[in-house]
């Protein structure tokens, strides 16, 4: 069976995710939404630098909310909460990036009221969050007993995102420290974190303090560093750490980082990624220890980051791939918690239906 696809906004994770799409045996791109005029209109496959598809973008929200779909892949930088209603209300299944992994109780129950009333389901999903923060964690747990901290954590040269206008208006790299200091990011990122943390911590059992602990550390540059948003000039912000941890009796016992540097070279402080480079850490603190390292998700290049940056990639398809299972599942706001295990497709050319077209 062929689920039909709409991709909600076409930046980086959209393309990503539309290229998904066509390459998943189980999906059919049916529609996208696009904010910017220039984009209205045009053939899907021009977006994406490939043939003509036949399946244009469009900026008209109702046109989209009454195409025929299974399921809505929804990706723009920021959510919009009464689009997401709109969608689910429409009857549209709906996968997103941006959050929904493990709500506090109160907007669960409202949310799952709108998608059961539409008999569809929402499913929050991506990376970090939305992976590795809290997917694999637990997945890797089971591997120990007596646990005592988890942690996740993401070392990424920043250079290689290539959103410059997010780098420099949003995440503030370039500014002050006092400037990026007052950055938007801490409470924007730490939305989608804190629910990570919550769901790791009440599924190993962990008596939490309801608050979390939230830090935020900057380096400076020492000697101009060239970046995709232009040089950032010495005393200006070129590294950035979040950080949140949830505490029983003032110690951490579940944490979620972030390690954004502009390169590791005229730091102040002198961050280094060390010799594990650009990463994703999963560790397990029991009996045993167990730590997790995820590489190859990150750019081989900055240059070769800014065309095609394989975290982008993999935030796209841990959402392109939860689609059949989100569109099999009962109506509701649904986590990892609640899904059975999602797993990618083999490629086209060696997938049985392929095969079975052959005998």
């Amino acid at each position: 069976m062929s689920f039909r696809v709409i991709q909600w906004a076409t930046g980086g994770v959209g393309r990503a995710a539309m290229e998904g799409v066509l390459a998943h045996p189980d999906l059919e791109l049916v529609g996208a939404w696009v904010h910017s005029p220039a984009k209205d209109g045009l053939d899907l496959g021009a977006l994406m630098g490939r043939g003509h598809l036949g399946v244009s973008a469009t900026s008209d929200t109702a046109a989209l909310l009454a195409t025929e779909a299974d399921c809505v892949l929804y990706s723009p930088f920021m959510a919009d909460p009464a689009v997401v209603h709109a969608i689910l209300a429409s009857g549209k299944n709906l996968v997103t990036p941006l959050g929904w992994f493990y709500p506090p109780s109160e907007e669960r129950a409202r949310i799952d009221a709108i998608a059961r009333e539409a008999g569809v389901t929402l499913h929050g999903t991506g990376i970090h969050p939305g992976g590795i923060t809290e997917r694999f964690p637990l997945m890797i747990s089971a591997l120990s007993g007596s646990i005592t901290h988890v942690r996740a954590e993401e070392f990424s040269d920043i250079r290689t995102y290539g959103a410059p206008d997010v780098v420099r208006d949003w995440m503030l790299f370039g500014k002050t420290p006092e400037e990026a200091r007052a950055s938007v990011m801490t409470d924007a990122l730490g939305a989608g974190f804190r629910q990570s943390i919550f769901m790791v911590a009440d599924e190993l059992g962990f008596d939490i303090e309801p608050k979390l602990r939230t830090t935020h550390e900057m380096a400076v540059a020492t000697a101009p560093i060239d970046s995709p948003i232009g040089p950032i000039a010495p005393g200006m912000v070129a590294a950035q750490r979040f950080k949140w941890q949830a505490l029983v009796d003032g110690e951490p016992v579940v944490t979620a980082a972030v390690n954004w540097l502009m390169g590791d070279d005229h730091l102040d402080p002198a961050w280094k990624f060390g010799p594990g480079g650009e990463r994703f850490e999963v560790e397990i603190t029991g009996d045993p220890d167990c730590l997790t390292t995820f590489k190859k998700l990150h750019p081989l290049t900055v240059e070769s980051g800014l065309v095609r940056n394989p975290g982008i990639v993999a935030t796209a398809l841990h959402c392109v791939n939860a689609i059949p299972y989100v569109c099999r599942a009962e109506p509701g706001l649904l986590t990892y918690l609640d899904l059975p295990l999602v797993a990618g497709r083999a490629a086209l050319g060696l997938h049985r239906g392929a095969a079975r077209a052959k005998r």
